[in-house]
């Protein structure tokens, strides 16, 4: 593959890069795959099947499992290899809690900081987004991946304005570790609820220059989908050995504050 960054068209004519090297092709591919939950939580990921049904070297493979060791959605189990990151609901809950703690004050200093061009950028930002929902089928992966990059650019646009680049690092760290149960909480759709237009409402406080009200609704919005995942099954969320020996209950409950 060449190192020069390939381009491709989305649907409404943006263009997106490609990966530049086979390391990053395969972390892409291996990174959709455990979002999706085609690799499950917990699954071993032997490198002699994997370089054959991701058709890389082992090389490139164990690098590309290093980088996605960064994100925390692959563990080392010391000198065995390594293992899919497990998922839990009390690990979900600590995962949103961090992540309301430092999206808002993040979006606080952006809207405090933001120019006339970053309000351009989130309408903008904002606009595209509206066209994936609009065109959005859940059963299409590709479909699935353009909402969920204009997701990602969307949420990144409202604090690109936050001087702090800890601050949107961790941001970034604490959303894609949101990614798997949020596709958990879409693909069993346990609750109903109209995502757009919880997008509306933040790009308008945030453009309005309301931290307070954009922090209500961006809270909200994120805990949104906590609730969405406690109103599954214990089964869904928690490995079946996990959830006989907790018992439901306590797969169930958790505290969202």
């Amino acid at each position: 593959m060449s190192e020069t960054a390939l381009r491709k068209e989305t649907a409404d004519g943006s263009a997106v890069a490609e990966p530049k090297t086979l390391v990053e092709a395969a972390y892409h591919r291996l990174r959709r795959d455990i979002i999706e939950g085609h690799l499950k939580p917990g699954e071993k990921l032997r490198v002699e099947h994997l370089k054959d049904q991701y058709d890389v070297g082992a090389g490139t493979l164990r690098e590309a499992l290093q980088l996605l060791m960064t994100d925390a959605l692959v563990v080392a189990q010391g000198q065995r290899g390594f293992n899919v990151a497990p998922i839990s609901l009390s690990d979900f809950e600590d995962i949103t809690r961090t992540r309301v703690l430092i999206e808002c004050e993040a979006l606080r200093q952006s809207i405090q900081r933001g120019t006339d061009e970053w309000e351009g950028a989130v309408m903008a930002a904002f606009h595209r987004l509206s066209r994936a929902e609009e065109r959005l089928d859940w059963e299409v992966e590709s479909s699935r991946e353009d909402w969920e990059g204009r997701n990602k650019t969307f949420h990144e646009v409202l604090i690109s304005a936050c001087p702090s680049r800890w601050i949107r690092h961790f941001q970034l760290l604490l959303y894609r570790q949101s990614e798997r149960y949020r596709r958990l909480s879409m693909n069993n759709n346990p609750i109903p609820r109209d995502v757009h237009a919880e997008h509306l409402k933040l790009c308008e406080a945030s453009v309005a220059r309301d931290a307070d009200r954009a922090c209500a609704v961006l809270t909200e919005h994120i805990i949104r989908t906590l609730d969405a995942i406690r109103s599954l099954p214990p089964s869904v969320i928690e490995p079946p050995a996990k959830v006989a020996s907790v018992g439901r209950g306590k797969a169930r409950n958790g505290d969202a504050q």
